[in-house]
Order: structure tokens, then sequence, then C-alpha cells
């Protein structure tokens, strides 16, 4: 066993870790802090719902699709100029958080709209009849009744950042994705694969049971 680990720097991977660790949390403030309110949108815009524009959602469905269409590897080249603009570098855990952003928020901001749609027309309808304006129908019941469905949201967003950081190695971000590349793959060393991979699927582990606690309070009378 010592052996197979002979060309591990437990250090190096440590400090990997820690920058995939930034890399997600800065990445998924920012995507939330982005996506709720696009998700809300989105939802406030579509056909027979309160601010209802057709032609603003077509737009913003636009270009919620194309940047969700487009590749994440692609995003993270095409975007290094504006990463470089903003953060004044392409590399490193600065340089990554921007298009892990941009790659995330469309698809969060979906998710939010979905869990949006989810919520009993007649609560909307309810509030409506007791005068309540538009921001009090989404502060008062729109968000605290599709909590359960955003909080499921964040973590389905939290695990595909993780998967992001990844492959944002490739172009030096740093983090695990970075030293499976560079020792993994580029100099053969399986040792360190193995560990980069485990240590990615610890990062990924058990969402399923996250939706399942969603579920519960969802249904729980006293939610209710």
């Amino acid at each position: 066993m010592d052996t197979f680990f002979a060309n591990i720097d437990w250090l190096e991977i440590w400090l990997a870790t820690g920058d995939t660790l930034m890399m997600l949390g800065g990445s998924l403030l920012f995507t939330v802090l982005l996506g709720l309110p696009l998700g809300v949108l989105l939802f406030l815009c579509s056909p027979r719902q309160l601010l209802e524009q057709k032609s603003l959602y077509a737009l913003l469905s636009l270009v919620v699709n194309i940047l969700r269409s487009l590749p994440f590897i692609i995003l993270l080249i095409v975007m290094i100029p504006f990463t470089v603009l903003i953060t004044g570098t392409s590399l490193g855990v600065a340089g990554a958080i921007p298009p892990l952003v941009v790659g995330a928020t469309p698809f969060f901001a979906r998710l939010v709209e979905t869990a949006l749609r989810e919520v009993d027309r007649g609560i909307i309808e309810a509030t409506q009849s007791m005068g309540a304006s538009t921001r009090q129908i989404i502060t008062n019941a729109l968000l605290p009744e599709a909590r359960p469905g955003i909080f499921a949201a964040i973590t389905v967003t939290a695990i595909t950042l993780v998967s992001y950081t990844a492959m944002a190695g490739v172009v030096g971000a740093g983090g695990l994705g970075d030293l499976a590349i560079r020792f993994g793959y580029q100099r053969f060393q399986t040792d360190v694969m193995v560990v980069t991979v485990v240590l990615l699927l610890v990062l990924n582990r058990n969402p399923d049971n996250y939706f399942a606690e969603t579920e519960q309070v969802a249904f729980c009378p006293g939610h209710i």
C-alpha cells in the first residue's frame, strides 16, 4: 500500500482540496445571489404570471438556454479575456470563479423558476386578494412556499459546481482537477489520480438524502 501511494504529496493534496472548496464556496455564493433574482424574474415574466412579458421572457430564456447549452470547458476559454479584466488573472481560484458563476447561474435560475412554478397558484391568488403588492407576494408567499425546492436547487448546483471546478483545472485554475491533470494524467501517476477522484466523489456524495429531507419538510403539517 505504501508503495502504491509513493508519488503522493499529501500537503499538495490538502492545498488542492482547499482550493477546490474555495472555488466551490465563492462561486456558489455568487451563483445564488445572481441566479435567485434571475429565476424569480423568469417566473414573473412567463405567460399567465404576475408580470407577464412574453418578449422579455423569450429573451431571458434564450440567453439562459444558450449559456446552459455551452460546454463549460469552452466557456472557460472564451471567458479568459473577461476574467483577466475583472480579476487580473485567469489562473488560480480567482481566475476560476467568474466562469464558474457564469456557467452555473443560468442552471440555478432555471431550477428556481421550476421551484416557483410548483407553488400552488391558489396561494398567490389569496395573497393578491388581500391587497399584497408584487414584492410582498414574492417575499411572503412565493419564496417561503418554494423554499424546499430552492434549497434542493442549491444542492444540485453545488454538485454541478464541483464537476466544473475539476474541469477548470484544464486552464490552470488549481484545485483537485488541476492536480489530477498535471500528475495523474500528464505524468501517469495512478495513485494521485485515484486520491483526487475519491476526494471529488466525497464532495459529490449523497444528494438523494437531501432531496428526501426537503420532501419531508415540504409535506410536514407543521411547515404548512
